[in-house]
């Protein structure tokens, strides 16, 4: 009868703890860089959404002659054939935008008050 021979084959329980903890490390210095990166996208996106209202109020008001002060009506601005197809939302919070009068600093401004939101 031959003896049981071992078999070096497979991880052992160090090299197995060992790439455990290597994977914890990546994940705990990934994940905030991941939510910053998320929350800065959120914000540019805000930024640009402001901007482009911003521009479709001008360029409503130019058109139908309103002078500074008058109320914007988002009927006439938003719609399909229209300035802009819907008033959009914050991609932060997924507030909507209030809009002011024609010729205020800013126009639009977004309600949620996240931090760089703004114009």
């Amino acid at each position: 009868m031959r003896p049981k021979q071992f078999r070096d084959r497979g991880f052992t329980l160090v090299e197995l703890m060992i790439v455990v903890g290597i994977l914890g490390l990546l994940t705990a210095v990934a994940v905030p860089n991941f939510v910053k990166a998320r929350e800065t996208s959120q914000k540019n996106s805000c930024v640009a959404n402001l901007k482009q209202i911003e521009a479709a109020i001008s360029v409503w008001g130019i058109e139908q002659n309103h002078t500074t002060g008058d109320p914007i009506i988002g009927a006439e601005l938003f719609g399909a054939n229209n300035y802009i197809r819907a008033l959009p939302k914050c991609p932060g919070d997924n507030q909507a935008y209030t809009l002011s009068k024609v010729g205020d600093n800013p126009q639009v401004k977004c309600t949620g008050g996240l931090p760089g939101h703004t114009l």
